[in-house]
């Protein structure tokens, strides 16, 4: 087995992770009901003079891709999610000895289901965060995203760590 591990290690590392991903989203779908029962659909809510809760519904995927494609995007996402969740499963499996590259899969898995139920309960991922600079708009996000953002970005530090101690040996 890699990493010299024992498969009771890998699974209670595997266990670990998981709880974490559930962690991120029950934070992403509570702040998600939380945000649909203070704001109307389309209403916003100054926070600082770049950044304001609003609360929209986005039918595609990152930065509104696809949202008009007439509702098979709901489940192709949700299966992509889905894919994407089985993969990451095993690769927390088999590299869990790798701290920070596990806690960046993490993220990632609970970022993804976390917009998969939104998907699958409403057709549809509630999203609240706009950040904007006078008449320029990043597009509309939500907890789930931030999760698998912060993810992405673990993942090529990780990636850069292990390119130098590559090139250290």
């Amino acid at each position: 087995m890699p990493e010299g591990l024992t498969r009771s290690q890998r699974l209670r590392s595997l266990a670990q992770w998981l709880v974490f991903a559930v962690f991120v989203i029950g934070l992403d779908q509570w702040s998600k009901v939380e945000f649909t029962q203070l704001l109307d659909y389309g209403q916003r809510m100054r926070v600082l003079p770049f950044l304001d809760f609003t609360l929209l519904h986005n039918t595609g995927a990152a930065f509104s891709f696809m949202a008009g494609g007439g509702g098979s995007q709901r489940w192709l996402f949700t299966g992509l999610a889905l894919i994407a969740a089985v993969v990451i499963l095993r690769l927390l499996y088999t590299h869990a000895a790798q701290t920070l590259f596990c806690g960046a899969l993490a993220c990632i898995l609970g970022g993804a289901l976390g917009n998969a139920i939104d998907r699958m309960m409403h057709g549809y991922v509630v999203d609240f965060v706009l950040f904007y600079w006078n008449d320029w708009y990043f597009p509309a996000f939500n907890v789930a995203d931030i999760a698998i953002t912060c993810g992405a970005a673990l993942l090529i530090l990780d990636e850069i760590r292990q390119a130098r101690r590559r090139r250290a040996h």
